[in-house]
C-alpha cells in the first residue's frame, strides 16, 4: 500500500495536479484528519464538548494550545496541539515529542480510497501507533472531516474554465460487498494555466456512462462554470454530445492520452484568452 501511494502522488506531480506541499489536496486532508483526532481525543480527556457549562468547577479545563509541525510522507503539516491545566493530556494521534509521523501518507489514502470500516480503521491506527483508538473516536474523527468535504466538493467554481480534463478511474469499494466502481475526475485549467481538482464523483456499478457524466457536467455548471472553452476526454460513445449540452461552443477534444496533451496547450491557452471577451458575452 505504501508504494502504491507513492506511485499514485508522483503520477500526480507528473501531471501537474497538486496534492503534497503546503497546498496540496492531501497534505489538507491529513491536517484536517490529525486536528480532528487531537480535538476529539482532548474531549475525551476531558469527558465535556468545548464551552459546555459542566466542564466549569470540574477540575481540568482546556488551556490552549502550542503549535507543531509534524513530517509526513506528503510533506510539514502545521498542527495546534490542544493542553489541559492539569498537564495530563498524553495524545495518541500525534504523540508528544514526536515530530515525524512514518507511513501516514499512505495509511490516510488508504483508509479513504479504500472504504475501510471502522474496526479496520482501528487496526490502521494501532498498526502506526502501537496505541488502541477506540471505534466510536474514529467515528467522532470521521463526522469532524465530513464537514469539510462536503464544502469542497460544493465550493463556486470560477465563470470561465479554459481547458477542463475528465475521465474515470475503477475502483474497488466496499458496500455491502466489494465491487468495482468508476469515480469520475474532473480537472480544470485557467486561463493562467492554474490546475485545480474540480470535483471527484463516486458512480454506480457497471463502468463509466455518458448519462453519469452528463449529471457531473451539469453540477459543474451549476457551481458558476458557465463556458467551458476545451474539454479533453476519451472516447466514450456519447460523451461529446453530454459536453456539448453543458457548454455548446465548447472545442472537445478526443484523445487516448488527452491528460498528457495539455503539456502543450500554450497556443491554445492563448487562444482561449483572445475568446475570454465574447465569452464572457456570450454566457451572461
Amino acid at each position: 500500500m505504501r508504494d502504491w501511494a507513492q506511485e499514485l502522488v508522483g503520477r500526480a506531480r507528473d501531471e501537474g495536479v497538486d496534492l503534497t506541499g503546503e497546498q496540496g489536496l492531501l497534505t489538507s486532508m491529513v491536517r484536517e484528519v490529525l486536528q480532528a483526532g487531537l480535538d476529539v481525543e482532548m474531549t475525551e480527556h476531558l469527558g465535556y464538548e468545548p464551552y459546555e457549562a459542566v466542564g466549569r468547577g470540574s477540575g481540568n479545563t482546556r488551556n490552549g494550545g502550542y503549535p507543531k509541525t509534524v513530517t509526513t510522507d506528503v510533506g510539514p503539516v502545521e498542527l495546534r496541539m490542544p493542553r489541559d491545566r492539569s498537564g495530563t493530556f498524553e495524545p495518541v494521534t500525534v504523540p508528544k515529542h514526536v515530530r515525524r509521523l512514518e507511513g501516514l501518507g499512505a495509511n490516510v489514502i488508504s483508509l479513504y480510497a479504500k472504504g475501510l470500516t471502522t474496526g479496520e480503521i482501528q487496526a490502521h491506527l494501532a498498526e502506526i501507533y502501537g496505541t488502541e483508538v477506540s471505534r466510536e473516536t474514529i467515528s467522532k474523527i470521521t463526522d469532524q472531516v465530513l464537514p469539510d468535504m462536503h464544502a469542497w466538493q460544493s465550493r463556486p467554481l470560477d465563470r470561465v474554465c479554459a481547458v477542463l480534463l475528465i475521465d474515470a478511474i475503477v475502483v474497488k469499494v466496499r458496500d455491502s460487498q466489494v465491487a468495482n466502481r468508476p469515480v469520475y475526475v474532473a480537472i480544470g485549467v485557467n486561463l493562467d494555466g492554474e490546475r485545480d481538482v474540480l470535483g471527484l464523483w463516486l458512480g454506480p456499478s457497471g463502468g463509466e456512462g455518458a448519462k453519469q457524466w452528463m449529471s457531473m457536467l451539469t453540477e459543474l455548471k451549476n457551481r458558476g462554470i458557465a463556458d467551458a472553452l476545451i474539454v479533453c476526454c476519451d472516447g466514450l460513445k456519447g460523451l461529446p454530445d453530454a459536453i456539448r449540452v453543458a457548454w455548446p461552443n465548447a472545442t472537445v477534444q478526443t484523445c487516448v492520452v488527452h491528460y498528457a496533451d495539455v503539456r502543450v496547450m500554450p497556443r491554445r491557452l492563448r487562444m482561449a484568452r483572445n475568446r475570454l471577451g465574447s465569452v464572457v458575452l456570450r454566457s451572461a
